[in-house]
């Protein structure tokens, strides 16, 4: 695990463990004025001697690859927007289920769906939730009914 601290505080930190060793410090008492396992100092010896301070550079970590290359990302993007019915789903509702599995028929990688709304957010785009109404739903009554009726039955503030 990456200590705390920015890139520049991390390797003034070997940089001065390096030069402590050089002024004849044990490497035991390097490593504990630096926080540090002696590993640690025997690495960093290791690799300076190696590259040299170039080498005692922080590099950034650039994590798992993605599964979808960015082609393949820009063609999921074309089929979702062709809608879900087009891909023989009985609504045009796409859910992270659905999408989960559109990408393993299409490109044969497997995703959770749970983390299709990771790749959703990547690609600009958002899982939204439909709003459920009935279909007997009645828009003119209910309009009617918040005009006529609920000023009678709404509460008033007390005088």
């Amino acid at each position: 695990m990456r200590p705390k601290g920015s890139a520049a505080v991390l390797e003034a930190r070997r940089r001065r463990a390096l030069a402590w060793l050089r002024k004849g410090w044990s490497l035991h008492e390097v490593a504990r004025r630096v926080a540090c396992a002696p590993s640690s100092v025997l690495r960093w010896r290791d690799t300076w001697q190696r590259g040299g301070m170039r080498a005692l550079r922080v590099r950034a970590s650039p994590g798992r690859p993605p599964k979808l290359t960015p082609p393949q990302r820009e063609r999921l993007v074309r089929l979702l927007l062709r809608g879900a019915m087009a891909h023989g789903y009985p609504t045009e509702l796409w859910t992270t289920a659905r999408i989960a599995a559109l990408i393993a028929t299409t490109f044969g990688v497997a995703y959770h769906r749970d983390h299709v709304g990771r790749l959703l957010h990547q690609l600009g785009w958002s899982h939204q939730k439909p709003e459920r109404r009935a279909a007997e739903r009645d828009e003119a009554a209910i309009a009617r009914w918040k005009r006529v009726r609920w000023p009678q039955v709404k509460k008033r503030p007390r005088a």
